[in-house]
This record gives structure tokens, C-alpha cells and sequence, in this order.
């Protein structure tokens, strides 16, 4: 079931919140022996994704606060970089707001050193452990994740020998002449209290929360009311410290996405600093209380109206315990006329039990050994259905065509949740009023071949695919299953050159997102695109169901898959020698 832990959580949480008041740890002065450090994720300067807690299995976790161009910092890393073992890790934080990602990459190669460094580009994470000054260095113990050494690098080691052996850490505080991170709102801290609810929260809520929030969505509590806000106001922060919430995974350095549900590096400060401050009520209207919106029951009903066709998929009885195999349903498409198909939704019966749904539609084999099956050749798909997917229309001036005597497939999957039920899920379908300038296509990367040793933390392997024809890249989809950990699609161009066209550091496979380009991408034909994916099948990655085992590809969720889609359409030769020409732009060509 999607967020079940998270429900669960927090209806503890709001219970407990409701009765007592709002406590935070703010420390007045930085960190110091026995202060707990609170979990975070943040994205290091090579774009890898890093979670404080996930080094539980670690017999010590070290911090330094990094800035560029300090002496300070400069003379510690080496210092650190000697620490850096298998059973100890070592993290540099960077809440710099002069510094970017190229310089920081920059300083770390000229120094020689693969430390990661933390991009904290909110504060949010170094305000909250008060790192005041480049160089300061805490050596954690992650058995309770609190504070044993405070000091300057040079004191590190014997505090890490220390923790490592079980004795007791002395001389845990040292004194460090680092340099001075500037942090704009720590100073304004006492005005925090004065962030409106009414003007800045709840109208940020609306906006990028209550779609899902809200009663019937898929968020498992609804924002209706201040009330309800504050009281799950400790876990938001907690979820935005944790990048878990809002559900987007695809690292900002690369490419921009029209489909984009990060809050802002502002929004984030504002929502924390609100919460910080003890969530305060203020003066103002509850605009949650008031927001009145008429949510349709489908996704792309918001902008396209109602379907132009429904069609009931076969209803499935649903155990409650055991395997269910992949299911396939087949529907004769209704139609006595081909339609050109501007979009397609799949409405889910049964959100906690359908796992994912593939649709395809074609013709049938009518006789021999694979009667009853649909032909490989000709055909095409329509709506597929996994967690966190939002209808969209295909892009301007594209279309599938669906011929009349189709019939429709549907791969359904199934996951038992404890109670049986029946799922009678539904595709909707949005048909264009005259027939598109250009069909849309696909491509799929796949490797069956994969294995992912046991206990692995970090294994990846890749599939590539060759575009043969110039073509207009519209979206991007990376797939895999529980052991997921990260993903990404590059770009080998004729020419030599390479780009990261998608790069997800933090694969949730409760939020399977199409990445949809804000602009569509020429492909120049010969262009070969390299699929990767990386998974955890350790006992650290708290979704995997046995870390023991050599993981095959596999239909089920406890086996993986490497897999890839993307959406675009190939140019005519006459549209290919336009844009080479710089005659055409890809909006015309749309």
C-alpha cells in the first residue's frame, strides 16, 4: 500500500501534537557533545544523493562544515580524507551560498580528495546545526546519532579511534579559527513568528500540495484546514529535510522539466522557517479552510474535460494474502471508426493493490499455438498506470492513432495488502477532432540480463539504444522496483560529445515520474542514449526484501528490472534538413 508507514506516522504524530506544544531543537551556538543530529538527504557535488541515517551501519559518521578558498578547510581535508575507512564515513557540508556545484568540483580536484560534499543550498541543514564556521568538524556516534566530538580536524582522529574501540571520547571539544559562513535568516530568526500563514503558507500549500492532500486524493491525510497543517507540521519539516515530500527526484543540474514539483530554495526556507517558529496561526483568513475546488475524477479532466471514452476494465477479485501473477485483460475496442488519441488515463479501482497497469492494443492471434495473443508486430500503447503518475496530454501535434478493430490489452499487476477486494479499474480515453500532424513513438530500453549480488550497496548496470532517425525527444521514464536506488539516461552524440539528459539520484518506487522536457530535444540520428541503473540490496535500503539473495530480472517487485521509456517522433527528411539549416525551430516542428 502507498505511504502506509507514512499514515500510520502520522496520525501518531498528529495525535501527540494536538495535546502537547511544538518543541524544536534550535541550538543557540553549535553543536556540542551529546546534542542529537536530526536526519537530512542532500545531493553531494557529483550529483550522488546522500541520507545521514542511512550510514546506521557505520561505527562512526564525521561532518565538516566546507566552504571554497578557506585555509582552514583546505588544511583539514587531508586530515579527513585519512579517516574515510569502510566501517567510517566521512561527509563535507557546504551551506555556502557563494560557492556553486562547478566551483565547489573544482576546489575538491585541486585538493585531490573524493569527499563528498553535501550541497545545503536552502541552509536549512547547516542552520539547524549551527555551522557557523568552515572547518568545524563533528565526528557522530550512528548508534544515537549524537554529537561525541566538536572541534577542529586534528582532534578528529583520536575521537573516531575512540568511538571505533567503545571508550569513552576525551577532550570532545576543540576550538576552531574557521572561516565565517554567512547564513541571511539565521539573524532574522525572531522574525520567523511573523510569517504569514494566511499570505505565504497555506497559499504554497494549495499550490503544490493539496492536489494530493486532500480527501480522496493519494496523500494519506488531507491539508483542509490550519489546524490539520499544524498538527502534521513536524513531519512536513521532516519530510522536506528528507527530500521525501514534494515527490521529485530528478537532480536540478541537468535538464528542465515542465512536470516539476520541487518546491523553490525560497519556498523551502519560508515553510521550515514557518514550522521552526512554532507554526503560528497570525491574523488572515484560513485559505485551506475556504479553498473550494472542484476535483474532477479524472486527472486530465482538469484541462481537456471529461473523456471523450470510457472503457470498464474486467473487474479482478484480489486475495488477501499470497502472489497474484500478472493479469491480462482484453477489451475489443468499442469504436466502429479509427481515432487519433490526444491522451489516455488509467483511473485506478483499488490504489492499494494495483501496482501497475501496461496498456497495449493491436490484433490478436486468431489460430495455432499463440491463439488468444496478441501479435507482436503493428499496434501501439496507450495509458500505463504506476504510483504518482499525472495525466498529460501528447505533445502539440502528436497523436496515436487507434484503429477500429483494435483490441485493447492490459497488463495488470497486483500486490496483496492483507484484505481481498476487487479492483474495477477504468481507461478513459481523449480523442483528437481532426487527425494530428504526427504520430508519436517510443523507445524501451530493457535488460533481462541483469544480477545484483547479494549485500551490494551500489550495483549498476545499463541497456542502450541507437536513435537512427533525427527525431524530437519529448519525455523520459526510468523504472525498477524495490532494491532502486538511482537512475539515469546519457546522451553519446555522432559527434563525440555527451550530456546527461536525465538524472534521478533518488529513485522512489512509490513515485514512478515521466520526466516531461519544458523543451523538446533534437536527437540527431546515430545518437546513442545509455540507460543506467544503480540498486541497494543491502540490509540499509529499508524497502529490500532480501538482501541475502543474487536478484535476477523478474516480473514481481522482489525481483528487479532495468528498464526505460521515452516518448518522440522522428522528423521527415525535409523537417531534418530545415532544423540543421536553422530554419525550423522544434516548437514549429511540434
Amino acid at each position: 500500500m502507498i505511504h502506509s508507514s507514512y499514515t500510520i506516522a502520522g496520525a501518531v504524530v498528529l495525535a501527540a501534537l494536538l495535546t502537547v506544544s511544538m518543541t524544536l531543537p534550535m541550538p543557540a551556538a553549535a553543536l556540542t557533545p551529546q546534542d542529537r543530529v536530526e536526519n537530512f538527504r542532500l545531493l553531494d557535488h557529483k550529483g550522488a544523493s546522500h541520507e545521514l541515517y542511512y550510514y546506521s551501519d557505520m561505527q562512526a559518521v564525521v561532518i565538516m562544515a566546507q566552504a571554497n578558498a578557506c585555509e582552514t578547510v583546505q588544511t583539514a581535508v587531508p586530515l579527513l580524507e585519512a579517516l574515510a575507512a569502510d566501517d567510517v564515513q566521512v561527509l563535507l557540508l557546504n551551506s555556502s551560498l557563494a560557492d556553486n556545484r562547478s566551483a565547489i568540483s573544482a576546489e575538491l580536484e585541486a585538493l585531490d580528495s573524493a569527499l563528498p560534499v553535501l550541497l545545503d543550498d536552502t541552509q536549512i541543514i547547516g542552520e539547524s546545526m549551527d555551522l557557523s564556521r568552515a572547518g568545524e568538524v563533528f565526528v557522530l556516534d550512528p548508534k544515537t546519532w549524537s554529537v561525541v566530538y566538536a572541534g577542529h580536524a586534528a582532534g578528529a582522529g583520536n575521537a573516531v579511534e575512540s568511538l571505533v574501540a567503545g571508550a569513552e571520547v576525551e577532550d570532545a571539544v576543540g576550538v576552531v579559527e574557521g572561516c565565517a559562513v554567512d547564513y541571511p535568516h539565521q539573524s532574522e530568526r525572531a522574525q520567523h513568528a511573523d510569517i504569514s500563514y494566511a499570505d505565504e503558507i497555506a497559499p504554497m500549500l494549495a499550490d503544490n500540495c493539496v492536489a494530493c492532500h486532500r480527501e480522496g486524493g493519494i496523500g494519506p491525510w488531507a491539508m483542509n484546514d490550519y489546524n490539520m497543517v499544524r498538527g502534521f507540521s513536524l513531519m512536513i519539516r521532516e519530510v522536506v529535510r528528507t527530500q521525501r515530500m514534494p515527490p521529485w527526484h530528478a537532480d536540478p543540474a541537468y535538464g528542465h522539466f515542465s512536470n516539476d514539483r520541487s518546491l523553490s530554495a525560497d519556498q523551502v526556507q519560508t515553510l521550515v522557517h514557518w514550522i521552526e517558529a512554532g507554526a503560528p496561526r497570525g491574523e488572515g483568513s484560513d485559505p485551506l479552510a475556504d479553498y473550494e475546488h472542484d476535483w474532477p475524477l479524472w486527472d486530465g479532466a482538469r484541462e481537456m474535460g471529461p473523456p471523450d471514452l470510457v472503457i470498464n476494465i474486467p473487474a479482478a477479485e484480489i486475495p488477501a494474502t499470497g502472489v497474484v501473477d500478472y493479469l491480462y485483460q482484453h477489451v475489443e475496442n468499442p469504436l466502429d471508426e479509427d481515432v487519433w488519441v490526444k491522451a489516455s488515463e488509467i483511473l485506478p479501482g483499488d490504489r492499494a493493490v494495483l501496482h501497475h497497469v501496461i496498456t497495449r492494443f493491436g490484433e490478436m492471434h486468431t489460430e495455432g499455438p499463440r491463439k488468444g495473443r496478441m501479435k507482436r508486430e503493428g499496434g501501439g500503447g496507450l495509458a500505463g498506470y504506476v504510483p504518482g503518475y499525472v495525466t498529460r496530454p501528447l505533445p502539440d501535434g502528436t497523436g496515436t492513432l487507434l484503429p477500429a478493430n483494435a483490441t485493447i490489452q492490459f497488463q495488470m499487476h497486483y500486490t496483496t495488502n492483507g484484505r481481498s477486494t476487487v479492483d474495477e479499474s477504468k481507461m478513459g480515453i481523449w480523442f483528437h477532432k481532426e487527425p494530428p500532424e504526427n504520430e508519436i513513438s517510443g523507445l524501451v530500453w530493457i535488460n533481462p540480463r541483469i544480477r545484483i549480488p547479494a549485500h551490494s550497496k551500489n550495483h549498476s548496470e545499463s541497456a542502450t539504444l541507437t536513435v537512427r532517425q533525427d527525431a524530437v525527444l519529448y519525455n523520459l521514464l526510468p523504472h525498477a522496483h524495490f532494491r532502486g536506488k538511482a537512475s539515469n539516461f546519457v546522451a553519446l552524440y555522432p559527434d563525440g560529445s555527451e550530456e546527461m539528459l536525465l538524472s534521478v539520484p533518488n529513485y522512489d518506487f512509490n513515485w514512478q515520474t515521466t520526466y516531461i522536457l519544458a523543451e523538446p530535444k533534437f536527437i540527431p540520428a546515430g545518437t546513442k542514449i545509455v540507460h543506467t541503473t544503480w540498486w541497494d540490496n543491502s540490509g540499509q535500503n529499508p524497502a529490500n526484501p532480501d538482501p541475502s539473495r543474487e536478484v535476477p530480472w523478474g516480473q514481481q517487485s522482489w525481483d528487479e528490472m532495468l528498464f526505460g521509456a521515452a516518448s518522440l517522433r522522428y522528423l521527415s527528411e525535409a523537417e531534418s534538413a530545415a532544423y540543421r539549416a536553422g530554419e525550423l525551430e522544434l516548437a514549429e516542428a511540434d
